[in-house]
């Protein structure tokens, strides 16, 4: 037994969904039960029409069957079998005190007795002597619509006339109501549905407008907004909602624009910033080694300044790189592209990676040829430097990093992975932003700039590739993957 969730779980699928779809069935279901309704109020007026047609001709008969039946012993001009006038089919029966004496029907101009059973006989006993017509079945003829008098002799009298023709009329009329119908809509549904669409029509250019503006990476960067809908008629509500949704379009290119605007001063900023800094930030530096090599005694206050000055100088000038380098990129400036070994650059990058973290386990898993990729070679070498060391500065001694270099038809894929505490829930979302920083787990080490992961991410989809994180306590990974190079395809 089908229950009852299941039951509404199939309707709600078959139902119409699209307002196309729901459109024409609504269009099709109302004509549906107009063709219904019509055809039943026309079957019913046939039905009572052709029935009290009946019931006139008996009235008009008078009886004359069965009072011939009164006297059948005695045949004269009135009651001879051929000269009766009635009708192929017509009923005739005596009742004397309410038992039935003679029961015949009109065959071929001549009468024929027929066999009453005991329910024939209740029901002709049970006829009133209203002198209207009553419906009854005789188990010998079938339907029949009857009625009886009072005779002479204080006997009833019954005079019927068949059914069978009124049921074939309206049974014919039926079908022919059927056929028309069925054929009305089926043509409506189909004219209805091409009628449906094309009124539609300017509703699917507003769908299709705006998946397109859906589909457009409005996060970052410049946006071409999609054409205007074409106006229709705004007196209609699909012309409506194309005026509406065309001045969202207009706010949303005005925010657009405003948005690149800022961004585009931000970038000028920080590049410009970044640039003027360099000179300053190398002066300090160079001037706190200079003093650091100076002959003679210096007091250890001041040795421990110029190094702090020589320390966060150095620190200050990868930041300022960092950041020359993330504008630079986010102005759209377009990086070197050459063959690139990059097996080369994983075992360089891992052997600096082993020297500045002898504590940890570094290993290796990198196919038997050279894998190579088209690239920036020293970006390329960054990306994988940024991710050893992020690996190496946010987690503890005895951490097991390693390297895993894939490369097939769909393309490079780049894998840095520990066993270490991983990164904290809140904080995945966000891990590639600038200047981002775990509180625990994963705390910032003296030298971290907070733009190792940022600058990872912005050279590698300026290569074309994506990095994504897979992190849960006891291991993480970094994936870079590389799209194939088109100059190796066939």
């Amino acid at each position: 037994m089908t229950s009852a969730p299941h039951v509404r779980a199939l309707a709600k699928r078959l139902l119409p969904r699209t307002l196309r779809s729901q459109l024409t069935v609504g269009l099709v279901a109302l004509l549906a039960f107009a063709c219904v309704a019509v055809g039943a109020t026309t079957v019913i007026a046939l039905d009572g029409f052709l029935v009290r047609r009946l019931d006139q001709q008996l009235a008009a008969s008078a009886g004359r069957f069965a009072v011939s039946l009164e006297h059948e012993a005695r045949p004269d001009a009135d009651n001879r079998p051929d000269t009766r006038g009635q009708s192929e089919g017509t009923f005739g029966a005596r009742l004397l005190r309410g038992t039935p004496t003679q029961a015949a029907v009109v065959r071929r101009q001549t009468d024929a007795t027929v066999p009453l059973t005991a329910t024939d006989r209740r029901a002709l006993a049970g006829l009133p002597t209203d002198g209207t017509g009553h419906g009854i079945r005789l188990s010998a003829l079938g339907r029949y619509r009857v009625n009886a008098v009072v005779g002479d002799d204080g006997d009833v009298l019954i005079t019927g006339l068949p059914l069978h023709p009124v049921e074939e009329t309206v049974h014919r009329l039926e079908a022919v109501e059927t056929a028309v119908f069925g054929g009305a809509l089926v043509v409506t549904g189909v004219l209805g549905a091409l009628w449906v669409r094309l009124s539609l029509r300017p509703l699917r250019r507003v769908t299709a407008t705006a998946a397109s503006v859906a589909e457009l990476p409005l996060a970052s960067g410049e946006v071409a907004m999609p054409a205007p809908v074409p106006m229709a008629d705004p007196r209609t509500e699909v012309g409506q909602v194309g005026t509406a949704l065309n001045r969202l379009l207009g706010h949303v290119g005005n925010a657009l624009e405003r948005r690149q605007a800022s961004e585009e001063r931000l970038r000028h900023f920080a590049a410009d910033a970044s640039h003027e800094l360099r000179t300053p930030v190398a002066n300090v530096r160079g001037h706190a080694e200079l003093a650091l090599r100076r002959k003679g005694p210096v007091p250890g206050e001041v040795r421990r300044a110029l190094e702090r000055i020589q320390a966060e100088s150095e620190r200050m000038s990868r930041l300022v790189d960092d950041l020359l380098l993330l504008a630079r990129i986010d102005a759209g400036r377009a990086l070197e592209r050459k063959p690139v070994d990059l097996t080369r650059l994983v075992l360089d990058a891992t052997d600096d990676a082993r020297a500045a973290g002898p504590d940890h386990r570094w290993l290796l898993d990198l196919p038997q040829t050279a894998v190579t990729v088209s690239g920036d070679e020293h970006r390329l070498h960054q990306v994988i430097g940024n991710l050893l060391a992020n690996a190496r500065t946010h987690t503890p001694a005895g951490t097991e990093v390693t390297v895993q270099l894939v490369s097939g038809e769909q393309g490079t894929r780049l894998t840095v992975s520990d066993d270490g505490p991983g990164i904290p829930e809140e904080l995945r979302p966000e891990v590639f932003g600038r200047f981002v920083r775990a509180d625990y787990s994963r705390s910032r080490t003296a030298g971290s700039t907070g733009l190792g992961l940022a600058i990872v991410q912005a050279v590698v989809i300026a290569h074309g590739g994506t990095v994504t994180v897979t992190s849960r306590p006891g291991g993480t990974a970094f994936e870079v993957a590389f799209p194939p190079d088109p100059s190796d395809a066939g």
